[in-house]
């Protein structure tokens, strides 16, 4: 159980150092003009950070409140956090993951459109970090 936690602390680490870059990216795009690479960062930093919460701070997290996960899907793992209240919506975490594949893989010939995938994009970044926060938050408290 004990290296349970130990995980569960390392990963969280590396996750809130993944979430202070995407909080970066974010902050540098802003309002203002930005560059086919600034779209690269914020996404790089997006998927970093969604991919280390679902491949290691969540199997982590069960593991570390002695929930058996080596069986478990993903999507029994997001509803398995869902029901002990480590994460609001398991579906919402299914949509953030399909808003940044569509930013990440899509490239609209339509600028408009394009736009509208940023901020979609920028949303759900922020949102990642906010559940992070709430998890981190909750370890501090359990």
């Amino acid at each position: 159980m004990e290296t349970d936690r130990l995980k569960f602390g390392r990963a969280l680490e590396v996750c809130l150092g993944h979430a202070d870059a995407l909080q970066d990216a974010l902050n540098d795009l802003g309002d203002k003009h930005f560059s086919a690479a600034d779209l690269l960062v914020l996404s790089s930093h997006e998927r970093r950070l969604q991919d280390d919460m679902g491949e290691r701070l969540f199997p982590a997290l069960l593991g570390a409140l002695g929930e058996e996960v080596t069986a478990m899907s993903v999507i029994d793992r997001l509803n398995r956090l869902e029901q002990l209240g480590w994460i609001p919506l398991a579906d919402e975490w299914l949509e953030l993951r399909r808003i940044r594949n569509e930013f990440a893989h899509d490239y609209p010939e339509n600028p408009d459109l394009h736009l509208v995938r940023l901020r979609k994009a920028m949303g759900a970044g922020r949102r990642l970090v906010e559940i992070l926060e709430a998890i981190a938050k909750g370890k501090q408290n359990a």
